[in-house]
């Protein structure tokens, strides 16, 4: 294997060879060798794996090859406190196991890439492995992503140190430093309080925590914060483990979830904007200063909007010239919007502010699952593999295939930690 490797990087760097001599074997030749599949397996799934921080610490339960799509997840009831004293000679009723069932449908995920003869023939560059390496990258961040997203609907949230009680009301960016809602060691505190009084067990001994790079470092300077190498036992450390802080060890990623709210109006015409102003208010409907054109109107219809700290959602715009277009809000205002108000986009945090999450998380806090031979499965069709599809062996193509689902177990087992930061990341 290790001189397959070697040869590989050897084409890599010297592939003008492969137009020079016509009895030269590439990768378009009929007939892969198995070291060949097995190089470009290896590739692609070497490259995934970076990515995959969010599986990591679920309950890991394969579905049997032809066991059906579905897996049904069971956590137990904790039994209530038995105080009633026994009563000499009496046998109590006693308790019932209690299960709570819990029901996940597998899906599959992939995607390919298709390259002509010439490009793999003449082109300078190895364009198959290349086409691996990004199939590879995009598995990986395609998996993260839908297990991401998932463990993000949770309902057990905390918004910074709990200074606040909705995500549109944390601050960034404010020049006053004590007004602004960023990850600090309080916030971890409050956390890991908060997990165990749900009842959430560590995982080896602490508990675990992904983050967004922006969001660790607002708190990794902390003069108690560990860094990785300093650890006295660097051994099993999670994909992407950088320290630790207090009970809590940290994995990083940019793949953290961060809520971004779009601009306002962003329908790729000359007046995108970020914001709107109010001209005037009156029975729910708030008359702004910017033109809006149809389209603009019709894209608001269900935007959250945040007027004067005021979290609304759009229930119906009308296009028209500035100063005439206006927005109707569905909830009746405790504050009305006043003429010079700014209107922004109520997706995120204050004055549209980008949020990030930090997922908390205990052992047993959710499930993952996939079929078994179906985790990630890479595909490589040579030039002439299509038959009559492709007579005259003009296309390859290399793409990937997987399939997955994850399940949140036990709510109070998992905490998501809602913050502003330094910096801006945009949507994810």
């Amino acid at each position: 294997m290790k001189k397959i490797i070697e040869a590989f990087n050897f084409l890599r760097l010297f592939p003008v060879i492969l137009m020079i001599h016509d009895n030269t074997n590439v990768t378009s030749d009929a007939g892969m060798t198995v070291e060949m599949k097995t190089y470009y397996d290896m590739n692609l799934i070497n490259y995934a794996k970076p990515e995959l921080v969010h599986r990591q610490f679920g309950q890991s339960h394969p579905i049997p090859k032809n066991g059906g799509k579905k897996i049904e997840f069971r956590k137990k009831s904790p039994f209530a406190k038995a105080l009633t004293p026994l009563t000499e000679g009496v046998t109590p009723s006693g308790k019932k196991l209690a299960w709570t069932k819990l029901e996940a449908t597998v899906n599959q995920y992939g995607d390919y890439v298709e390259l002509s003869d010439r490009l793999i023939t003449e082109a300078i560059d190895n364009n198959i492995l290349y086409a691996t390496e990004n199939c590879g990258d995009q598995a990986g961040r395609t998996r993260d992503t839908i297990v991401r997203e998932i463990l993000n609907g949770g309902t057990n949230v905390q918004y910074a140190g709990g200074q606040v009680a909705a995500r549109y009301l944390l601050v960034g960016g404010n020049a006053t430093a004590a007004n602004n809602h960023y990850m600090t060691t309080y916030a971890v505190e409050l956390a890991v309080r908060n997990l165990k009084a749900g009842g959430a067990k560590t995982i080896k001994g602490d508990y675990a925590c992904i983050a967004h790079i922006d969001t660790l470092f607002d708190v990794m300077h902390d003069e108690k914060w560990i860094d990785v190498k300093k650890y006295s036992d660097p051994q099993g450390l999670y994909e992407g483990e950088i320290g630790k802080w207090g009970k809590v060890r940290f994995v990083e990623t940019t793949e953290a979830k961060v809520f971004h709210a779009e601009d306002l109006v962003a329908t790729g015409g000359d007046n995108d904007a970020r914001t709107l102003t109010v001209a005037s208010y009156a029975t729910k409907v708030i008359t702004i200063d910017e033109a809006l054109a149809a389209a603009d109107a019709t894209a608001l219809v269900g935007r959250e909007i945040i007027v004067d700290g005021y979290h609304y959602t759009i229930a119906a715009a009308a296009a028209g010239a500035a100063g005439a277009a206006t927005i109707t809000i569905e909830e009746t205002p405790s504050h009305n919007p006043a003429d010079g108000d700014v209107v922004y986009p109520g997706e995120a945090g204050a004055a549209g502010r980008d949020i990030y999450s930090s997922l908390f998380i205990g052992a047993d806090a959710y499930g993952i699952t996939d079929i078994d031979g179906e985790g990630l499965q890479t595909f490589i069709k040579q030039l002439g593999s299509g038959g009559t599809s492709d007579p005259l062996n003009q296309r390859a193509t290399v793409g990937w295939k997987a399939s997955l689902a994850a399940e949140r177990l036990v709510e109070a087992y998992m905490l998501r930690v809602e913050t502003a930061s330094t910096f801006e990341y945009g949507a994810n």
